[in-house]
This record gives C-alpha cells, structure tokens and sequence, in this order.
C-alpha cells in the first residue's frame, strides 16, 4: 500500500521549499511547537538533540513514585515524562498470542537492539475465555510472563485489553459465545454484555496489577477499548470501561486510540487521546487538538505495513516512507508506536474478516510488511529505523541478535488419506435438532458453543428440487458424498437434481473469520442461520456435527483406519504424511502449490488455512514446534487432493 511521501529528500532546493512551508503542510506541529522561527529559507534546523533514557529502563528505575506524566515547558511545549524525567515513547507492536513462546525473547531482544524503548500488545479475550467462565492464561498465552520478559529486556510495555481490540482477529477479539443471546449488543453499555466485561476483568485485571509501573512493573499506560470513535454506539460505553479499570486499581496513564477523523466520538474524559494513522497530512492532528491542546502527541499505530485478504494483493510500505515519518515523528518530539514492529501468524482459526460489501477473510500470515519479518528476519525497514535511531541516541544500541536459521526440508507426498465422512465416528457426540443450529449456539463446550472451524449439517432426503440456505460463511452441499454445489453469501440456493432414493443432503459450512471491524459485528454468527428448505418446504431432523479440528481429535484421529491415498480424490478429506526434519529442527514454509483449499496441523498443531487464489502461497512453521526427526502432517483439503508438499527457507507472500 503506497502513500505519498512525507517529505521529498530529493533535491537542496525541494528541501528548502518544504522547509518553507512546513507550518503550512503541518500545521499541527508548528503552532504547538514554535518552529516558525526556524523554518524560514535559507536557515538549518537546530542540531537535533541525543537522547540518553539508560537511566529510564525498567531495570534501572528502582524508587519509583510518578509514572508516565504529561507536562509543559514555560514555552508551552507539551512533553511525555516518566519519574519526572522528559521522555519520548518509542514503541512497537508485537502481539505475544500470534508469536510462539519460545521466540518471543528472539523478537524483544530485536526490538531493543533497534533502538525502541517500548513494546504495546493487544490482550485477545476470545483467546483467554474460549468458553464462558473458562480463562486460559497458559503457554503461548501467559501475558504475565511476556511482560516480565520485555521488562527483563529494558522494555516499558504499554497494554490494550479491549474488551474489543480489531487487530484483524476473529470479532475483533471479542468471544463468539456472546454472540449466542440476540439481544446482547457488542460494544454497549447493554446488560449482558457489561455482565461478561466485568467477569473478563474482574479475572484479568488482578494479573494486570502487579505488573505496573509504580508496583515495579513495566506497564506505563494501559488502553480503554480501541477506535470507539468509528464504532460510536454509545455514549455511555466508554466512561463506564474508563471506571471499569480504574474502580480494579489501574493507576498508570489511560489513553484512547482512534483513527484520525474519530477522535472527538472516540474520546472519554480523563483518558489521553491518542491516534492511529498511515501517512501524515496537512489536517492529521487537527481534531486531536481539539480534544487535548495542552497534552503531548502521541500515535498509538503508524502503520507500516497492511494485512493482506483472501484472493486481494499483497501489501508492501517503502521503507524509505517509513523512515521519514519516524524521522519527523523524532524530529517535532511525538511519542509514536510503530504497527507492526513484528506481525506474526494467525495462527489456527485466529484470523478476522473484512466487510465492505463482501465478506473477505484476511490470510494465515500476519507479516504486514512490518519491520521485523513473519518469522523474525531483519528488513530493510529494521536497519533504517536502528541507523536512524542510532543517530539520536547518546548511548550505543545494544548488539543486533543473530538470524534464526532456516532450513529446506525433503519434499513430502501423504502416504494415507481418510475421507471425511470416514471420520465422522472419531468426531465429539452429534447434535440432534429439530431445525439447524448456528455454529455458537450448539449446546457444546458447557454452553458456550462452537467458536471456530466448521460445521456440518446431515438429514436424509427424498426429493430433489430448489434448495434454500443461509450458510456464512462458505458451504458445500452434498449428495451423500458427491458435491453438488457451493452456497455462501451470494449463493443462497442451488438446484438438486431429481432422486430416485433417499439421500443424505450434507451441507459443510466453514467459518472463514468473523468480521472484526464496524458495527457488522453484531451479524456474525456462522454456520447455517435460519431454516433449510427444498421447493419451500422447511426441512426438520437434523445430525449436526462440529468440526473445530482440536488437538484432541487428532489424537482420536489416529486409531482411525487409514487408507493409501489414491491418484485422485474429490472432496473434504484428511491426508498424512511425514516431515523428516533431522536431528536439529529449524524453521520453515510449507508450499502447498498443487493443493487447493484447507487447513495444515502439525503434531496435532494447526498452522492455518492455505487456499490457491492467494497472495499467501506459503505457511511459516516454526522450528520449535517440529521434533526431530520424524513429524506428523496432516492436511484437511477440502476440494481435490494435490500430490507433494514441499518447503523453502523463504517466504512468497
């Protein structure tokens, strides 16, 4: 995604012309900062001033009493401090749910050695409660210990914990069982809604505390909510979180992060409005003035990069842009957080969807063209920030850590396939129902349904004719085991042909990621939503299976019969094969090239979805998740088998 450049640095005489008329380009920092002075022509700016925060790290400060503070100059300068001391905050994101645990020192240590002085993560809910009443703080979950890391490192870490966080994840973070009660309203002030914040709080909030900076803890600022200002559905929402984290002893710096345009409907008092953006402009900071005059700037996302979407292109930022902006961002003292310093992977079912118009799942990979690549590998970007942030440190950077290794590992063609309706028996207990069942509200997982995967709808029938279903988000209908057709969002009827016995009609719906941005959330549920009729008769009697592809059923999977895989096979079904990786595994990416539609598990571990119309043609596997020697893959396609499955030590994108 190309944006204009800031600043040309082409030509003296263009320099000299932006200089110029930078208060008019940018005329949010000039009446703030007083730069008029300095900006006529034929006059250098002031030599920029070395900053020295060696003794601003977690590891230094031990008497501690005022966290991070706003203040300002006799001037009228507003500037962030920490212990009283003025600081700027250089952030980066990396989200410690899309990163495997044993590579987040990896990508804190890269974070440090670049020269940024703050981490800021999202806390996903849906991933911490993926049941009603059942938190997960555990493994590549267990926040506490990602703090403590980063505080180890040197970093001061800034926390967003929703409830509602985007980040291009499934609901934008929120659990799907709250789906479940049609009069719930996400993101409101609403009964059954407030009632499950507290609950989330009331668990995550104590594990919060102890981890802030006037408890010796790193975390200086804490979100409320995240973008309210787009969403802005009721006015009441967001003093009632502000409250929320205060009354469960948050004592560090609140802010508020929204687009540019949003801040004003986004904004609650007591809480320092932030801003989120691609590029800057001549009205960028312009409502956040109008909010704050007398608070520091800060941007709480300057996107690097972009998330790519199913069947769209792949998104690049030239570093050379990115490079400008954090340079001015340096240069007018703005505090900034780059999004992505490291995306990650959706991982599993972890990835959102965008609609506009059309539903569009975003892909496996959560690169974003950020300054650390998927898999942790230094960019172009990374070596321009560390020079240019090198240039404004008084102190040496810390040394650059080594690149993880890669490795190519021998082509691998499955050996043994099981269909899917030879795994049906393997599945938890079916649901029997009068009328089909959307996917979050099957009576399973204690009650709180079905979350992610895909479902699949079986009932035996007499007749053909016109077949009616709103199935979401795509579903392929079957005659016992032959596919007929595909319904989805536009395709809500299909023809089945006249029949001379009674067949099964399977309709396997797959959740492709709930949408995570606009109020189109409330709309989410999956699954079949509503009745299924032939020739306008509503069908009744039905098995419904949930397939949400869990560790466990894999291990069940493998007393299965097995059978060696054909030349060919059409249709849903699992293949196994083995990854020899050595004695030494490392990491790498699965090409799934010949292969059309489906989901990879390694060791029982699911790495996401693959499918042929791109960008993503290949899939990160961390080497810390592989053991040596001998691995277990599985793959579940959902339309034609292919033949091998090969890896690279490189990414395609």
């Amino acid at each position: 995604m190309k944006s204009p450049p800031f600043l040309s640095p082409c030509l003296s005489w263009k320099r000299m012309v932006g200089v110029f008329f930078l208060p008019c380009v940018l005329p949010a920092f000039a009446p703030r900062f007083k730069q008029e002075e300095n900006l006529t022509l034929g006059r250098a700016h002031p030599p920029q001033p070395r900053f020295n925060w060696s003794h601003l790290t977690p590891l230094e400060l031990k008497n501690r009493s005022v966290g991070l503070g706003t203040a300002s100059t006799g001037r009228g300068k507003p500037h962030f401090t920490l212990e009283g001391h003025k600081f700027l905050i250089f952030g980066g994101s990396i989200h410690y749910f899309r990163v495997p645990r044993e590579y987040w020192r990896d990508r804190l240590l890269k974070l440090k050695a670049c020269g940024f002085n703050t981490v800021t993560t999202y806390v996903p809910w849906n991933l911490h409660e993926p049941e009603r009443g059942k938190f997960d703080f555990s493994g590549n979950l267990d926040l506490e210990a990602f703090v403590l890391m980063a505080a180890e490192i040197g970093l001061w870490v800034i926390l967003r914990p929703g409830p509602y966080i985007c980040s291009e994840m499934d609901l934008g973070g929120l659990p799907s069982w709250l789906l479940r009660d049609p009069r719930l309203l996400l993101r409101t002030t609403n009964k059954g809604f407030t009632e499950a914040v507290e609950k989330y709080f009331d668990h995550l909030i104590p594990r919060v505390i102890p981890l802030q900076y006037r408890q010796g803890g790193p975390v200086i600022a804490v979100q409320v909510e995240n973008e309210y200002g787009s969403f802005n559905k009721d006015k009441t929402y967001m003093p009632y979180l502000h409250k929320a984290l205060l009354r469960r002893g948050i004592v560090e710096l609140l802010l508020t992060s929204d687009g540019e345009k949003n801040v004003l409907s986004g904004h609650t008092k007591g809480a320092l409005a932030a801003i989120n953006l691609q590029e800057v402009h001549k009205n960028t900071f312009s409502q956040l003035r109008e909010v704050q005059r007398d608070k520091p700037l800060l941007v709480m996302e300057y996107w690097v990069g972009w998330f790519d979407r199913w069947g769209d292109k792949h998104h690049v930022k030239d570093a050379k842009e990115v490079e400008r902006a954090v340079s001015e961002f340096i240069k007018y003292e703005i505090s900034f957080n780059v999004y992505m310093f490291h995306g990650g992977t959706n991982f599993g079912f972890m990835n959102g969807a965008t609609y506009f118009g059309k539903h569009t799942g975003v892909v496996t990979s959560y690169d974003y063209d950020a300054v650390l690549t998927e898999a942790g590998d230094y960019t172009e970007k990374y070596f321009k920030l560390q020079k240019l942030f090198e240039s404004v440190s008084a102190t040496p950077l810390p040394q650059v850590p080594k690149l993880t290794p890669k490795a190519v590992y021998p082509p691998m063609r499955p050996s043994l396939y099981l269909p899917l309706w030879d795994a049906l028996s393997y599945l938890n207990e079916p649901v029997r129902s009068h009328q089909p069942v959307n996917m979050e509200n099957l009576p399973i997982n204690n009650g709180s349904g079905q979350s992610y995967g895909l479902v699949l709808y079986e009932k035996s029938i007499c007749s053909g004719g016109r077949l009616c279903a709103h199935a979401h988000d795509m579903a392929q209908v079957f005659l016992d085991e032959t596919m007929i057709g595909i319904l989805n969002e536009n395709n809500k009827d299909l023809h089945i042909p006249e029949l001379r016995d009674c067949r099964y009609l399977r309709i396997l719906v797959e959740n492709q990621g709930r949408v995570n941005f606009s109020w189109q959330i409330q709309n989410e549920q999956k699954g079949i939503t509503g009745s299924v009729s032939i020739n306008n008769s509503s069908l009744e009697g039905f098995t419904i299976y949930s397939l949400e592809m869990k560790m466990s059923f894999f291990e069940r999977l493998r007393s299965a019969t097995w059978k060696p895989v054909p030349e060919s096979h059409q249709g849903p079904a699992f293949y196994r094969g083995t990854l020899k990786a050595g004695p030494s595994p490392k990491d790498t990416f699965l090409s799934l090239l010949n292969w059309n539609y489906g989901f990879v598990f390694i060791n029982g571990r699911n790495l996401g979805r693959y499918w042929n119309i791109g960008p993503q043609k290949t899939l990160y596997l961390p080497g810390v998740w592989l053991h040596p020697e001998d691995n277990e893959v599985i793959l579940f396609e959902k339309m034609l088998s292919g033949s091998d499955i090969k890896s690279t030590d490189k990414p395609m994108l």
